[in-house]
């Protein structure tokens, strides 16, 4: 049953992060650039995060300096390059090319994870590895894109690899924190990560001309930040990273059902072909395997 509700918990988490177009439209559409918007996320989320956590048990607000280098990982190296490297590709291509992109990162992972944890790379892992990625290329319909320059390429695949980094990092973490903890402070060093880089002044300007836009900002800061990160971090601390990084690849399917269904985008037999290659890797990494001992 635990073994489930660890699954159950990332898949929460990237169809909590699938839906985050609904607030970057509304935020985006206000002026909000991407590394704004970044901002904003952490802004609301990290002093948010650290009072549940101060309410909770103070306790798990305490870690030590030696330990910075996990929260400078999650927090800096991970959530602040990832969404500058994710939203460049975004703006210099097309959406659809940045999520296939993003999503080359459970290889990413599951290499680091072989070398860092010694995790089996086993034919079970490969074979829902292979599905997702091209499940994810169905979804986006990587194949219509045009003028994919090198550097949009190489920018891309760094999203990956920092999107990736966030389930290396934080493993380090959980080995000494709890779940709370590794959240709390992904969140504190983002916002400082986040801060020089996105013109604050000009972020509250804009929203305090737009005071619907507190009510988006609480909404990706909460629903789409705090909820998923603790979901996913807390299931990947019952996992192997390989394995939580391909369960969480849900995230594009569900941006494309809600593209689907709310925005008039294309339901074409590609799409659900890719739709079904995803959940059908998800499901394959949960039926046992000998070659697969690790839960």
């Amino acid at each position: 049953m635990k073994r489930y509700l660890s699954v159950f918990s990332v898949l929460l988490a990237g169809i909590l992060w699938g839906i985050i177009s609904i607030f970057i439209k509304a935020l985006s559409q206000s002026g909000l650039d991407a590394l704004q918007i970044t901002f904003v996320r952490m802004l609301v989320s990290a002093p948010l995060m650290m009072l549940a956590v101060a309410f909770t048990d103070k306790n798990n607000l305490k870690i030590k300096l030696k330990d910075m280098w996990f929260f400078i990982g999650t927090g800096i190296i991970s959530i602040v390059l990832f969404n500058a490297c994710y939203f460049y590709t975004m703006i210099h291509s097309q959406t659809s090319v940045a999520v296939v992109l993003l999503y080359t990162s459970p290889v990413f992972i599951m290499l680091i994870s072989r070398v860092i944890f010694k995790e089996k790379i086993t034919s079970q892992k490969l074979i829902a590895l292979v599905m997702t990625f091209v499940g994810c290329v169905f979804v986006a319909g990587l194949s219509k894109s045009e003028n994919i320059t090198s550097k949009i390429v190489l920018i891309g695949l760094a999203s990956g690899l920092f999107y990736g980094l966030y389930t290396i990092f934080g493993r380090f973490a959980l080995e000494k924190y709890n779940s709370l903890t590794v959240t709390a402070y992904t969140f504190v060093f983002g916002l400082v990560g986040a801060f020089p880089i996105s013109n604050p002044d000009e972020t509250f300007s804009i929203i305090s001309k737009n005071p619907e836009l507190i009510f988006w900002c609480i909404g990706i800061g909460v629903v789409c930040t705090i909820l998923p990160y603790l979901f996913y971090t807390w299931g990947l601390s019952k996992m192997e990273s390989s394995k939580a990084a391909i369960i969480v690849a849900v995230e594009p399917l569900v941006g494309a059902v809600m593209g689907m269904t709310f925005y008039n985008e294309e339901k074409s037999l590609t799409k659900i072909i890719g739709i079904t290659l995803i959940l059908l890797a998800i499901v394959l990494l949960n039926i046992k395997n000998k070659d697969n001992k690790t839960s």
